[in-house]
């Protein structure tokens, strides 16, 4: 157990800010924020806050306004000016900054809205101070910066939120590790020191700092921050640690077999941050619907400049009516409505164990008419067990497993696995046997408790002339037919019992294929095995559909084969020998990734490899499209009323925005699309 010192780069470990230094919604195209943070914001907020207060205690209007007369010195009639031009140089500065960027790119929008009416209101006030008749909009000015930075800190600190959970993972890998040298001492170091085959000590309580191998020990770990499963799962020689999880009440010596990106932490975080970045179909809508607003808001500025100057009105009037236009038109929740509903389900989907590869899939997965399983490791165990037993009256059924392991005990036959597997299920404590003996072609046989036991199959009972009870032979029919293996306990003369050997069905299959249905979707089955194999799968299981003896080069065109009968298809498989057929259907689910997330041909990868996770994202697909509607309605609907009131429509009956108020009603449509999105945290998956 000898230790490298050899110094990984620092980019190589989840918990290195340099792992996750921009965040995921940095490579989208609509987000407007690329370099900037919540701190930023926060900052330029408060600052703006105390440097418009000046603007508008000197301002003549809102002295005016609440019969109020401001200390008068020398130039104290700049006041508003002086500080308002800080405010939109200062404060102003990352809209400009953001609207050049949109313009550079050809794809005007919130930004260059807001940019627009800062420069109209600014230049228009500065052209009054050179003489142009009319009011200047300093106050005005200084306030529309002010609240459009606390809109902004608030958007940005929504998506921060609704990313923390994935930061959060970076966070769950301890600094350091207990070392185990040659001569069995300790030695705490540095965790990127750690290389493969090393190997470490796991104390109890302690996090997991890298994937690895229990090479002695036994314990319980909680594994809930990356499975999403609470209960712990039971450790002991030969079984896999992930990094991040948490030791329960025992020691375990580790063998080191994953670090840095190669951890499954690490493979969550970028599957779970590619999610966040994929384009969707609804984030496509929503910056179209964005780029129209824009245009639409230019427009109706221009109507609005056009329309107030042909009637005769002043221009400080129409300025006024000009800016708040624009300030209200912004698109500014119609840019947030998307990409928030997408950082919280991608991180509600981590949470319980769903990683969301591709966002198109799971959109897709709210359509779904039928779900295509592969049997072999997703519904079923991929080891055999016992699956039925049938006893004599003078045995029970868990006496007869018991005897049955025992003397399969020093036996390493497949067989022999299957009854030792399925006795430690149920709790069974197996005795030891003396004597073993195999007996080729038959079986084995053992001393299990003073008692000469054998086990073994057709031909163990034809050598020994024993005459099968008409009970047992009808079981083993039944069980032969069905694509099981019968396999028998004899003791002397008296066959005790048979028990049936098969691929396991998983416990979780079964509420899986019921929830499906509950959701009016279809169920189908693809395997190489027998039709008596799959029928039985399939009837224990309630499945509409079986495709049996399908090779794994077929399973693509069977997809195929339902989509063209107009059905939206999902398949699900362990994304190997199934990788066609997942690339195939309209949503692709890995299963089996516990502990390799880079599963690349699926759309989803499931954690857990439970099936029940299947109909949970269809749930969580439709939620999300739901959230995604309410918010897009919301905010483009939210401007067939509020343009005409800004424009100044019932300026008749006395109704008229301030530049400010506009900026406060479009800042509130954010927080309301903002507070329905983190809303869709409440469904239960």
């Amino acid at each position: 157990m000898n230790h490298r010192n050899h110094h990984l780069s620092s980019t190589e470990w989840p918990n290195n800010k340099k792992f996750s230094q921009s965040s995921p919604t940095h490579h989208t195209n609509h987000n407007q924020h690329a370099g900037h943070d919540v701190k930023m914001f926060r900052n330029k907020f408060w600052v703006s806050l105390i440097i418009s207060i000046p603007a508008l205690l000197w301002d003549p209007m809102i002295q005016q306004w609440f019969k109020y007369q401001s200390p008068s010195f020398p130039g104290s009639t700049f006041i508003p000016a002086l500080f308002g031009t800080i405010v939109f140089i200062y404060g102003g500065w990352v809209f400009l900054q953001g609207a050049f960027g949109e313009l550079s790119r050809k794809t005007p929008g919130m930004m260059t809205l807001i940019a627009l009416a800062l420069n109209v209101a600014f230049f228009y006030s500065i052209a009054v101070m050179l003489g142009l008749k009319g009011h200047t909009l300093w106050w005005e000015l200084a306030t529309l910066v002010t609240i459009m930075l606390l809109g902004h800190w608030i958007e940005m600190r929504s998506i921060s939120q609704a990313q923390g959970a994935l930061q959060e993972l970076a966070k769950l890998l301890p600094d350091t590790a207990v070392l185990l040298t040659d001569d069995e001492s300790t030695q705490e170091v540095p965790v990127e020191q750690l290389q493969e085959g090393d190997f470490i000590l796991i104390r109890p309580g302690a996090s997991i700092p890298v994937d690895g191998m229990v090479h002695s020990g036994k314990s319980s770990v909680n594994e809930a921050m990356i499975t999403g499963e609470s209960k712990p799962v039971g450790k002991k020689e030969g079984d896999k640690v992930i990094a991040g999880t948490v030791n329960g009440e025992g020691s375990l010596r580790v063998k080191v077999v994953g670090i840095g990106e190669k951890t499954t932490l690490a493979g969550i975080m970028r599957l779970v941050e590619q999610a966040q970045s994929s384009r969707s179909r609804a984030q496509a809508l929503a910056d179209r619907a964005a780029f129209y607003l824009t245009l639409v808001a230019i427009g109706s500025g221009l109507i609005t400049l056009i329309g107030w100057l042909l009637s005769g009105t002043s221009l400080d009037f129409t300025i006024t009516r000009v800016v708040t236009v624009l300030v209200i038109a912004c698109p500014h929740a119609l840019g947030l409505a998307i990409p928030l509903v997408i950082a919280i389900s991608t991180t509600l989907g981590a949470r319980n164990g769903l990683l969301v590869r591709d966002r198109r899939g799971l959109e897709e997965a709210r359509n779904l008419d039928i779900v295509v399983f592969d049997k072999t490791g997703t519904l079923t165990m991929g080891e055999h067990r016992v699956v039925q037993t049938v006893t004599d009256k003078s045995i029970g059924n868990e006496e007869a497993l018991r005897l049955a392991a025992a003397v399969e005990r020093d036996s390493e036959h497949p067989i022999a696995r299957a009854l030792q597997k399925s006795a430690e299920a149920i709790g069974v404590e197996i005795p030891r046997s003396q004597n073993f003996r195999a007996i080729p072609g038959q079986g084995v046989q053992a001393q299990v408790e003073g008692r000469e036991i054998q086990v073994g199959g057709p031909s163990l009972l034809k050598n020994n002339n024993l005459n099968i009870p008409k009970e047992f032979n009808e079981a083993a029919i039944h069980f032969g037919e069905s694509g099981q293996a019968a396999i028998y306990l004899v003791e002397g003369e008296k066959i005790l019992a048979v028990f049936a050997i098969a691929d396991a069905i998983r416990p979780e299959s079964y509420e899986a294929i019921h929830n499906l249905h509950q959701l009016g979707i279809q169920s189908a089955m693809l395997t190489g095995d027998s039709e008596a194999v799959a029928e039985t799968v399939a009837k224990e299981l309630d499945i509409n559909l079986v495709f049996a003896q399908v090779l794994p080069e077929d399973k693509a065109k069977k997809v195929q084969d339902l989509q063209k009968q107009g059905k939206r298809v999902a398949m699900v498989g362990d994304g190997v020998n199934d990788a066609p057929a997942l690339v195939t259907a309209d949503v692709g689910i890995a299963i089996g990734a516990g502990t390799d997330v880079a599963v690349e041909a699926g759309d989803v990868v499931l954690v857990r490899s439970d099936p029940r996770d299947v109909p949970r994202i269809v749930t969580l697909s439709k939620a999300s499209y739901r959230k995604m509607n309410q918010n897009l309605w919301w905010a483009a609907g939210y401007n067939i009323i509020a343009i005409p009131l800004a424009a100044g429509v019932l300026a008749w009956a006395g109704i008229i925005l301030a530049p400010a108020i506009g900026a406060v009603l479009m800042s509130l449509s954010t927080v309301i699309v903002s507070i329905n999105a983190q809303l869709l945290k409440r469904i239960k998956l």
